[in-house]
């Protein structure tokens, strides 16, 4: 007589749902690439090592320092901020069962920290900004999860939330990473200054295109499948367990995040193919890349909240406001926001968060909308006053910025002794003079002095700057 084997559902459920965690956070970890491609095709091909050089400095410095420091800092603020203890903050350090959950808040953290990096390329010191990769991973972004994710101050057991009875609502990091990080983004930005060239003498800005729209692009795609893990990698209960010991497959939950994911990704990326259409005259790959992240962001933390079709117009709401909110930024604040981060990740993650009352499945709450509008400004003005005043100090430090010379001959020689196009003759303008091996150099730079591209030369968008602008042929 066989015996049927006897097994604890609790002890399956656990560890089928820590598997599924581990492969999420893998998925999430593979964004990192996806942010590599994305922003070295949007700067000049002088500065794609240093873009290279930005993201992995992220990941292997930015983990060091979470697990050291940043992940005992959501503790102790969390605690601090809702009238609890900060007793364990770092337990994890020592718990070898709190390793799979830290290495999970980690990937979110890198994220919040590479976002940065596309901000400001182009012209930061390389120090500066490796510095401030550490402050970000070990205080700003901490301080918010704290906030949030760490039951403090916006939580429903915070000082804010308790106040308002409801509980900050951010499923997956819309405002706690991508808002954090593209504001952190726009400060750096801003104090930084503009690359030499983008505001001409009367303040206009001028186009600076980016040498590959396909690495962008490319890069896009990889970001949009990394961002599976994000959303539905945090729905992280696949296996339920019953009062009675009986299993259950959680597949309405994990249906409703992957769906609004996809909604959302799909009407940004639609809505800003249209937008870019109406002002620019045809559709643009760019800005349709942008609006499918835009639409993204927008629904990150809305996904198990809102209904399918209320995700859908979060994330085309994002589509459509990434261009006039990346004119805003380079026209009205006259910051040279590269990647156009404060545009996708901190516009979007804003309006998509606030308005996830209006679309809830539950229906509208007042107070819980008024949450989700005080939480956007907290998060908001702790990360403008926190990144402001790391990056004065350092300004006084290390300086931010490179010299002129070394932004003239890009940061890739400059800052790290290599170049990624070594077949790429530098600071040696030529205008449809013979290349090297014997063919026709299109190329008014060749490729590597920061001048336009062969496909600017023809009045394509801005790659660089994602601006909608157009570059003619006598630019």
């Amino acid at each position: 007589m066989v015996t049927p084997l006897q097994v604890d559902p609790t002890t399956v459920a656990n560890g089928i749902n820590n598997v599924w965690v581990l492969v999420v956070t893998f998925l999430i970890f593979f964004m990192q690439p996806g942010f590599a491609l994305l922003e070295s095709g949007q700067v000049r091909a002088k500065n794609v090592g240093n873009v290279l050089m930005k993201n992995m400095s992220d990941w292997f410095l930015g983990t060091l320092i979470y697990f050291i420091v940043g992940a005992g800092v959501v503790g102790v603020v969390g605690g601090l901020t809702s009238g609890g203890g900060i007793a364990g903050a770092w337990g994890h350090v020592s718990d070898p069962n709190a390793w799979i959950g830290w290495l999970f808040g980690a990937v979110f953290a890198m994220t919040a920290a590479t976002i940065v990096s596309g901000a400001v390329a182009e012209r930061m010191n390389f120090s500066a900004y490796m510095l401030f990769t550490i402050v970000m991973t070990a205080i700003i972004y901490p301080v918010v999860v704290g906030f949030t994710w760490g039951g403090g101050l916006l939580s429903a057991s915070g000082f804010i939330g308790a106040a308002l009875g409801a509980g900050y609502l951010d499923f997956a990091g819309a405002t706690v990473v991508h808002m954090c990080g593209g504001i952190a983004g726009l400060v750096a930005a801003k104090l930084v200054g503009a690359r030499k060239g983008r505001y001409d003498e009367s303040g206009e800005s001028q186009p600076i295109p980016g040498h590959s729209m396909l690495l962008a692009v490319l890069g896009t795609f990889i970001l949009a499948f990394g961002w599976y893990g994000f959303n539905v990698g945090t729905q992280a209960t696949i296996l339920a367990v019953g009062d009675d010991g009986t299993l259950t497959f959680m597949g309405a939950a994990l249906g409703r995040v992957a769906l609004v994911t996809t909604l959302g990704m799909s009407a940004g990326a639609a809505m800003a193919m249209l937008t870019s259409a109406r002002y620019q005259g045809k559709p643009d790959p760019l800005w349709t890349a942008n609006g499918l992240l835009a639409g993204l962001v927008a629904v990150t933390g809305a996904v198990p909240h809102v209904t399918w079709w209320g995700g859908a117009i979060l994330g085309g709401l994002g589509g459509v406001l990434v261009l006039p909110a990346f004119r805003f930024t380079v026209d009205t604040l006259k910051t040279d926001d590269v990647c156009g981060v404060f545009a996708v990740h901190g516009v979007a993650g804003a309006v998509g968060t606030a308005l996830i009352p209006v679309f809830a499945v539950g229906g509208f709450a007042v107070n819980q909308f008024a949450l989700q509008v005080v939480g956007v400004v907290v998060i908001a003005l702790w990360t403008v006053v926190a990144s402001a005043i790391v990056l004065y100090v350092l300004d006084a430090l290390v300086g931010l910025r490179v010299s002129e010379e070394e932004e003239i001959e890009g940061l890739d020689e400059g800052e790290h002794g290599v170049s990624v196009y070594p077949e790429f003759v530098p600071n040696e303008r030529r205008e449809g003079t013979v290349a090297a091996d014997g063919g026709t150099d299109l190329r008014t730079d060749g490729g590597i002095d920061g001048g336009t591209d062969a496909g600017a030369v023809t009045g394509a968008t801005d790659p660089g700057a994602l601006a909608g602008e157009e570059v003619t042929g006598d630019e």
